[in-house]
């Protein structure tokens, strides 16, 4: 995994050519990243069907929201952002496992 891009990487950046360039490769290492996220679903999926589990687990849910703001203020991003879209991402996945499951998930 590429390290996080540095004041000096981003203030080398000198023309919007180069600056969308490095958005866009930050862009693809982001899609991977939830590639690699949503095979981890599936494998969850896998594991909760065998453990008879439903794909709603409420207080994970709130653990995962809870370390993206951590996580969001120890890099310096807003943890309002951070919160928000990883609730959104939560949703997305558990329809997945849900999906998966044979369930229907009401939120």
């Amino acid at each position: 995994m590429t390290s996080p891009l540095t004041p000096d990487d981003i203030a080398a950046l000198t023309d919007m050519t180069a600056l969308r360039a490095a958005i866009d490769a930050l862009d693809r290492r982001l899609v991977d990243l939830l590639a690699d996220r949503s095979r981890l679903i599936d494998r969850a999926a896998q594991i909760k069907a065998q453990a008879g589990l439903p794909a709603r687990i409420g207080w994970r849910v709130e653990e995962v929201a809870a370390n993206a703001r951590a996580n969001a203020v120890r890099a310096g991003l807003d943890p309002d952002l951070a919160e928000a879209l990883w609730r959104r991402m939560m949703e997305h996945f558990i329809a997945q496992e849900a999906r998966a499951l044979g369930e229907r998930d009401d939120g």
